[in-house]
C-alpha cells in the first residue's frame, strides 16, 4: 500500500492478510471482467474504481477481461463502449483478455473432467431438469443420464462440439452432489449448445461454456490473485473453488474469490436487462441518453470522470447491499464543476427588459469573471445594450416583501452591469407581460469604484443582450424515475415509475461567448445550474444538456414531504381528543390534504407499514393513507393490507373501526373485501359498547349491500 496511514476497507484487509501469510506482492494481480452484453453503468464504475484502484495502490497489474461466453447477447459494439468508458474514467489495463481466448483450453479441461468421471452429458429437457434438481428445501435426484459411461460422454460431447445436435438436446454437467444444500452444486451446467455467431470466434464453436465454468478458470489462466465479485456471487464461491480443485497445479497461484456489496443508486435502475428494456421500448433515446445510469449517459449529460471516481471513493466498499441516494452523485459533480466550469449567462424563460433611459444604438462590452473559484480562469467581455432578456420568474408586478428580485418601484443589480429600477410593464391582450420597462443608474456600473456602484441592493439578476444573444436548444433533464427504488416492489412494474417530466426541451438564449462551444464543454449558467454541450450540437445550432441544478430540489421536496407526514402523525392524536364531529372533520380534512400532496411512493409505502401496530392513532393514520393518498390497496403488499384491516376492525376505537369499514366498503378488490365478511358480521351482531352511531350505520349499510 501507499506509505501514508489510512483506514483499510475489508477488501484491502483481505489482501494485507494474504501478504502477511506469505503471498508475494509481485503475485498480486487484479481484473475487471465485464460481460459485453450492454453498456457499463454507475455500478460498474464502482467496480472499476475498486479493481483499478487496487492496482494503483499496490502497483500491480489489472486485466480488462471480457467474459464473452454468450454470443446470443454479446456484441463488438459493447466491447468498444466498455473500453472507451474504462479509458475515459482514467484507468489503463495491463492486458486486454477475453474468455473466448480460452475456449480450447476450457474444452480440453472439460474433457479431462469427463475422463475423471466428474462430468457427464445430460439429455433431459430443461423442464425435466428443473424438477429433478429439487428445491432449496428438498434434495435433488440423480439424472437418468448421470451414470453414462465415460466413453459415451466423450463421444456425445465431441459431437456437441461438432454441431451435430440442436440447441437444447444435450448439455454437459459437472458431477458433484445432487443433495447439496447449495443449489449451485447440484450438478451445474458447464456447456450448452448454441448455434450462434460469436463476435470474436465466428462460427468455430457450437458449444459455449457457462459463466461459472469459464470465470474461475479464466482467473486461473491469467493468474489473478484476487477475484472480486458482487454479493450475488457468494453462493457461487463454493463452485468456483470446486472447479479450481479439478485443474489446480501446485506450482501455480490459486485465485481467491471474495464478494462485496452492490451499490444501487436511487431513482434509477442498474440492471442491464432493465436498461436494455428502457432502450428497446424507447422510454429513452439510446444507451447514452443523459437520463440513463450508464457511464456513457452520465458522460453525455456532463458528468466528469473525476466526479465518478470521487463518487466511488465516497460511497466506499461494503458487505451489505445498499441504496445510495443520487444526491450523493449530484453532490460529487457539483463539487467538481464548481471548480472547473466557467460562469456564463443564459436565459431559459425569457421576457424582454427595456432600459428606457439607456441610449438607443449604444452598446458596451463589460468585464465578467469566468470562475471565482479558479484564480487562473481570467475574465471575458460580455455585451450590454438597451434591450435585454431576463428570466420571467425574476419579475413580479406585485411582489411580497421577501421577493429579492425585480418589481415595480424596486432596485436590483444586473450582474456585472448596472443597478436598475422597475418602472412599468407592457401586456398583451390576454394580460401576459411582454415587456418590462426599467431605468438605470448611470453611475452604478459594477467595479467602477463610484459611490453608486457600491450601493447595496436586495438582488442580482443575470441577463443576455437581445442584440447579441445566441439561440440554443436546452434539454432540461431530471431524474428518470419518480421513486427512489423503482424496481424494488413486487406489486409494481418498474416502468410504472418512469418520470413523464424527465426531459423538457426548451429554447433559451446564451451570451455570444458560447457561440463556438464544443461537444462536452461544461458551463455554469449563473443562478440556473450546470450545463454541457451535447453531441447533437452543430456550428449553426447549439444544444445544451442540463447536468445538475445548483441546489438539490428533490432533496428539498423529499424533506418537505417527510415533514408533512411527521406533522400529520403528530396531529392525529387531536382527532381522539376533540369533542365535536365538526372538529374531527376539520382535522381529517387537513391530514388528508397533507397526504394528497405526498407523491413519494416509497414514503407512503413505508409510512403505512410502520403504522400497522396496536396504537389507535397509528392505525387511523394508516387508514387515512389508504383513503387519501394517490396509492391504492394493490400498490401495497397484500399481507400488510390484510394485517392493517384485521387490526383496525379489532381496534378499541370506534373511529378506527369506522374508517376501516368505510375503506373496505369502497375497496375495488372484491375478493379481499370478502375475507373480512366474518369480522363485519361479528361487529354487526355484537357491536362493541363504544360503537358510535356512525359505525353502526356503516355496518348496517355493508350488511344490506
Amino acid at each position: 500500500m501507499a506509505s501514508e496511514e489510512k483506514s483499510l476497507n475489508f477488501i484491502e484487509q483481505i489482501i494485507e492478510e494474504d501478504l502477511k501469510s506469505g503471498l508475494s506482492k509481485t503475485k498480486l494481480h487484479f481484473r475487471f471482467p465485464p460481460e459485453p452484453n450492454g453498456y457499463l453503468h454507475i455500478g460498474h464504475a464502482s467496480s472499476i474504481a475498486l479493481n483499478f484502484g487496487l492496482g494503483l495502490d499496490y502497483q500491480s497489474p489489472v486485466n480488462l477481461r471480457f467474459d464473452d461466453t454468450n454470443p446470443e447477447k454479446e456484441e463488438q459494439e459493447f466491447v468498444d463502449a466498455i473500453k472507451k468508458d474504462v479509458e475515459w474514467l482514467g484507468y489503463t489495463w495491463s492486458e486486454e483478455r477475453y474468455a473466448s481466448d480460452y475456449f480450447q483450453q476450457l474444452y480440453d479441461w472439460a474433457v479431462l473432467l469427463i475422463k475423471k468421471d466428474k462430468a457427464y452429458v445430460d439429455s433431459q429437457s430443461s423442464e425435466e431438469m428443473a424438477i429433478q434438481k429439487g428445491t432449496p428445501s428438498t434434495t435433488g435426484t440423480d439424472s437418468p443420464y448421470r451414470n453414462r459411461s465415460v466413453e459415451e460422454n466423450l463421444e456425445l460431447f465431441e459431437r456437441m462440439k461438432n454441431g451435430e445436435f440442436e440447441a437444447g438436446t444435450h448439455i454437459l454437467r459437472a458431477k458433484i452432489d445432487m443433495k447439496s444444500t447449495n443449489m449451485l452444486m447440484r450438478d451445474p451446467i458447464m456447456y450448452r449448445i448454441l448455434h450462434k455467431h460469436h463476435h470474436r470466434t465466428g462460427d468455430n464453436w457450437k458449444i459455449y461454456p457457462m459463466y461459472d465454468w469459464a470465470h474461475g478458470q479464466s482467473d486461473y489462466l491469467e493468474q489473478i490473485s484476487h477475484s472480486f465479485c458482487t454479493l450475488e456471487f457468494l453462493p457461487h464461491r463454493e463452485l468456483y473453488d470446486w472447479f479450481l480443485d479439478q485443474i489446480f497445479e501446485d506450482n501455480k497461484l490459486r485465485p481467491k474469490q471474495r464478494e462485496f456489496a452492490r451499490r444501487n443508486l436511487s431513482h434509477t435502475v442498474v440492471s442491464k436487462r432493465k436498461l436494455q428494456q428502457l432502450v428497446k421500448e424507447k422510454h429513452v433515446n439510446g444507451w447514452d441518453d443523459p437520463r440513463m445510469s450508464t457511464i456513457s449517459g452520465l458522460r453525455r449529460r456532463g458528468y466528469t470522470a473525476a466526479s465518478l471516481r470521487n463518487f466511488a471513493n465516497t460511497i466506499g466498499i461494503a458487505k451489505r447491499d445498499n441504496l445510495i441516494s443520487v444526491s450523493v452523485l449530484e453532490f460529487c459533480i457539483r463539487e467538481d464543476l464548481n471548480k472547473i466550469a466557467p460562469r456564463v449567462m443564459a436565459v431559459l424563460d425569457p421576457v424582454k427588459l427595456v432600459i428606457t433611459n439607456y441610449p438607443e444604438g449604444k452598446e458596451e462590452w463589460l468585464e465578467a469573471e469566468n470562475n471565482q473559484e479558479d484564480e487562473n480562469a481570467g475574465f471575458r467581455k460580455v455585451p450590454f445594450s438597451r434591450e435585454l432578456y431576463i428570466e420571467r420568474e425574476d419579475f413580479l408586478e406585485e411582489a411580497p416583501a421577501k421577493f429579492f428580485r425585480l418589481t415595480l418601484g424596486k432596485e436590483v443589480r444586473l450582474k456585472n452591469a448596472y443597478i436598475i429600477k422597475g418602472e412599468a410593464v407592457i401586456k398583451d391582450s390576454e394580460g401576459n407581460i411582454t415587456e418590462i420597462h426599467v431605468s438605470y443608474d448611470t453611475d452604478s456600473l459594477s467595479g467602477s469604484g463610484t459611490e453608486a456602484s457600491q450601493r447595496k441592493v436586495s438582488g442580482t439578476l443575470h441577463w443576455v443582450s437581445i442584440q447579441h444573444a445566441v439561440e440554443a436548444e436546452v434539454r432540461m433533464y431530471d431524474r428518470l424515475f419518480t421513486d427512489e427504488a423503482p424496481d424494488s416492489y413486487k406489486e409494481k412494474n418498474f416502468l410504472d415509475f418512469v418520470n413523464p417530466n424527465s426531459l423538457e426541451i426548451i429554447t433559451g438564449f446564451v451570451e455570444p461567448s458560447l457561440a463556438t462551444a464544443q461537444n462536452e464543454d461544461k458551463f455554469q449558467f449563473q443562478r440556473l445550474g450546470y450545463f454541457t454541450v451535447d453531441k447533437d450540437a452543430t456550428p449553426s445550432k447549439l444544444v445544451f444538456n442540463k447536468t445538475v441544478g445548483l441546489k438539490d430540489a428533490w432533496e428539498e421536496k423529499g424533506k418537505k414531504e417527510e415533514n408533512s407526514i411527521n406533522n400529520s402523525l403528530k396531529d392525529i392524536n387531536k382527532y381522539f381528543k376533540v369533542e365535536t364531529k365538526a372538529e374531527r372533520i376539520a382535522i381529517e380534512s387537513a391530514i388528508g390534504e397533507s397526504i394528497k400532496n405526498v407523491s413519494s411512493f416509497s414514503l407512503l409505502q413505508n409510512s403505512l407499514k410502520k403504522n400497522i401496530n396496536n396504537n389507535k392513532g397509528s392505525l387511523l393514520f394508516a387508514q387515512f393513507i389508504l383513503k387519501y393518498s394517490s396509492l391504492k390497496s394493490p400498490d401495497f403488499e397484500e399481507d400488510d393490507i390484510k394485517k392493517l384491516y384485521t387490526m383496525s376492525l379489532r381496534s378499541e376505537s370506534t373511529y378506527v373501526r369506522s374508517k376501516a369499514l368505510l375503506n373496505l366498503r369502497d375497496l375495488e378488490n372484491e375478493s379481499l373485501r370478502k375475507q373480512f365478511e366474518e369480522d363485519i358480521l361479528k361487529l354487526h351482531s355484537n357491536p362493541p359498547k363504544n360503537a358510535s352511531e356512525r359505525e353502526i350505520e356503516i355496518l348496517s349499510e355493508m350488511i344490506q349491500k
